[in-house]
C-alpha cells in the first residue's frame, strides 16, 4: 500500500495515511487501499482494535486537487462509478466487525469529516480544526451524510453542512462529532488508553455490541426491536465468551480472552 501504513501489534491494528505532503487528501487510489485495507482487517481475528491514523499537520483535507481536476471533466456514469467507490469505502469501515478509533491529530475538511464519522470512537487533538466545506465548492457532503449526521445529530448537521463553517476541536466535542479532545502531545496516550480497553474486553461482546448500536440507532422501540434486543442478550449470555465472562467475574479471575 503505497499510501497507508499499517502495524499489528498487541492485538491493535494502525493504519496510517501516509500523504503529509497532499494533507492526506484521497484520490481513487487511497479509497481502494482503505477499502481493501479495512476488509482484509475485518477478517483478522488476531485484530481486536482499528487505530486510523494519519501524518503531518491535518488527518484529511478530503479530496486530492488532482483527483478533483479529473472529476470535473467526469460525464454522469463516470461520476456515479466515482461516487460508489467512495460510498463502499465509507460503508466498509463503518461496518468492520472491530471497533475503529479516529486519532485525529490536525484538520479535518469535506470527505474526511466522513471518515472520521465512520469511526466508532475519535479522539482530537485540540488544535484539530473540522469542516463540511462542500457548498463552498458548489457540491453536496452527500456519500458522508448518513455518517455525519448519526455522528453530530441532524440539528449541528443542518448548521455545518449548509454553512460551510470552520469550526475548532472544542465545538467538535460540544456537538458530538469527536469523544474526547486533547493537547496533541497527549493524543498518543488517550488512544492507548481507549485502545487497550477495547483490546482487554470480550472480542466476541464488542463485535456483537458494534452490530447491535448499529441496528438499533434511531429505530423505533417496537414490539420488533424489543424481541431482537431480547435474543441477542440470551444469544451472547449462552455463548462460550459469554458464559466464560460471568464465569470469570463470579471466580475473580481474568478471563481466558485475556491470556
Amino acid at each position: 500500500m503505497s499510501n497507508l501504513n499499517l502495524k499489528v501489534e498487541a492485538r491493535r491494528a494502525t493504519l496510517t495515511l501516509t500523504r503529509p505532503e497532499l494533507r492526506n487528501a484521497f484520490n481513487d487510489e487511497v479509497i481502494a487501499e482503505l477499502t481493501q485495507a479495512f476488509t482484509e482487517l475485518g477478517a483478522r481475528e488476531d485484530v481486536r482494535v482499528i487505530v486510523l491514523a494519519a501524518e503531518g499537520p491535518a488527518f484529511c483535507a478530503g479530496a486530492d486537487l488532482n483527483w478533483m481536476r479529473r472529476m470535473a471533466d467526469y460525464d454522469r456514469a463516470q461520476n456515479l462509478a466515482d461516487a460508489a467507490r467512495l460510498a463502499e469505502m465509507l460503508r466498509v469501515i463503518h461496518h468492520c466487525p472491530q471497533p475503529v478509533i479516529a486519532r485525529v491529530q490536525g484538520d479535518v475538511y469535506a470527505g474526511g469529516m466522513g471518515l472520521v464519522a465512520c469511526c466508532d470512537i475519535a479522539l482530537s487533538a485540540d488544535c484539530a480544526h473540522y469542516c463540511l466545506s462542500e457548498t463552498r465548492l458548489g457540491l453536496l457532503p452527500a456519500t458522508i451524510s448518513p455518517y455525519v449526521i448519526r455522528a453530530m445529530g441532524p440539528r449541528a448537521a443542518q448548521r455545518y453542512c449548509l454553512s460551510a463553517e470552520r469550526f475548532d476541536a472544542a465545538e467538535a466535542l460540544r456537538i458530538g462529532f469527536v469523544h474526547e479532545v486533547v493537547a496533541a502531545d497527549r493524543l498518543d496516550e488517550r488512544v492507548d488508553a481507549v485502545a487497550q480497553a477495547l483490546v482487554n474486553a470480550s472480542p466476541a461482546a464488542v463485535r456483537a455490541c458494534k452490530r447491535l448500536l448499529q441496528d438499533v440507532v434511531q429505530r423505533e422501540i417496537d414490539a420488533a426491536l424489543i424481541a431482537q434486543t431480547v435474543e441477542a442478550i440470551a444469544d451472547i449470555r449462552a455463548s462460550t465468551e459469554g458464559r466464560e465472562g460471568v464465569q470469570s467475574f463470579l471466580q475473580k479471575r481474568q478471563p481466558a480472552w485475556l491470556a
